[in-house]
C-alpha cells in the first residue's frame, strides 16, 4: 500500500512525523455507458461549451467562477503560494472527547503510520490518546483542500477521519413536535430497542444488493431468465401499539430460543 501524503503531527512543540494512508475502498460495482445498437463503450469527451471541439488534455486548467461567465483560471504553482507548511503538516487544535462529536461530521478515513524514527513519539501519542479517550481536532491540507479532521488512535494505530466543518451539515426542515406519545409506547419501543441490542460486530453485516447485483449481471451474461421485479404493496395504517407489542414478543421468542441452544449445546 502506497502512501497518498506525509508530514507532520503537531501539537504543542511536539513533532510526529507520519506518513498517511487510505484506510477504507469502495466495492461499488461500476458501469460503463455503452451505444445500445452495437454495446461498444461510449467515451467520456472533454468538449468546449462554446465551440463544440474536443479540447486536450495539456490546455485544460482549473478555473473559479467569479461572476456569471467570468473565470479565474488557477495554476499549479497559484496553490504553490499558499502556506507550504499547513500542506504538509496535522496542526491540532484542540483535543475532546469523542463523545461530542456527532457521527454526521465524520467523511472519510486514513491511516497515518510514523516515518522512520519516529516509532517513540508515535507510540506516545497514541497511548496518551487511548488513555485519557480523547481524540485531537486538527486541520490538514489534503489534495489542495483544508479538511477539519478527528485524530484518534485504534488497535494500536492513529487513524485521521476528515470532517465536515459546521456551515456543511444542513439544517433539516424541524419535526412536527405537537405528536403525543404515551408512556406505554415509549417503553414498548424502548423494550424492542432493548430486545434487538447486540455487540457491535461490523463483519457480520455484508453487502446483499452488491453480492445480489453481481449474481444478476452474471446471470444475464448467461443468458439465464431474471427473476420479475418486486412489487411493493401500498402503504397502510397500522396499529402503531399492536404493532410494538408483537415486534417485542417476536424477539423475546427469539432470544428463548437462542438461550435454549446455547443451554444445550453447554450441556
Amino acid at each position: 500500500m502506497r502512501p497518498i501524503w506525509s508530514g507532520v503531527i503537531s501539537f504543542g512543540l511536539v513533532s510526529v512525523p507520519v506518513r498517511m494512508y487510505s484506510a477504507t475502498e469502495s466495492k461499488e460495482l461500476r458501469f460503463h455507458f455503452l451505444d445500445r445498437r452495437d454495446m461498444s463503450p461510449v467515451g467520456y469527451e472533454k468538449v468546449s461549451k462554446e465551440s463544440g471541439k474536443t479540447v486536450p488534455p495539456d490546455e485544460i486548467v482549473r478555473g473559479f467562477e467569479i461572476q456569471k461567465g467570468q473565470y479565474v483560471p488557477i495554476e499549479d504553482e497559484d496553490l504553490d503560494r499558499l502556506d507550504i507548511e499547513l500542506t504538509h503538516s496535522i496542526d491540532i487544535c484542540d483535543f475532546v472527547d469523542l463523545e461530542e462529536i456527532d457521527p454526521i461530521y465524520f467523511r472519510k478515513a486514513y491511516y497515518l503510520l510514523p516515518q522512520e524514527g519516529a516509532e517513540k513519539p508515535y507510540r506516545l501519542l497514541v497511548r496518551a490518546l487511548e488513555e485519557t479517550g480523547k481524540v485531537g481536532i486538527a486541520k490538514v491540507v489534503i489534495r489542495n483542500k483544508q479538511h477539519l479532521a478527528a485524530l484518534r488512535s485504534h488497535d494500536g494505530r492513529l487513524i485521521l477521519e476528515t470532517m465536515y466543518y459546521a456551515d456543511e451539515i444542513r439544517e433539516p426542515e424541524s419535526v412536527n413536535g405537537n405528536t403525543r406519545l404515551q408512556k406505554a409506547e415509549v417503553d414498548m419501543a424502548k423494550s424492542l430497542v432493548e430486545n434487538l441490542s447486540e455487540p457491535f460486530k461490523p463483519e457480520k453485516y455484508d453487502d446483499t444488493y452488491r453480492k445480489e447485483l453481481l449474481d444478476l449481471i452474471k446471470a444475464k451474461a448467461k443468458g439465464k431468465e431474471l427473476p420479475e421485479p418486486k412489487v411493493e404493496g401500498d402503504g397502510e395504517v397500522i396499529d402503531l401499539m399492536a404493532a410494538l407489542r408483537e415486534s417485542v414478543e417476536q424477539t423475546r421468542r427469539k432470544q428463548r430460543k437462542t438461550t435454549k441452544r446455547k443451554a444445550k449445546k453447554a450441556s
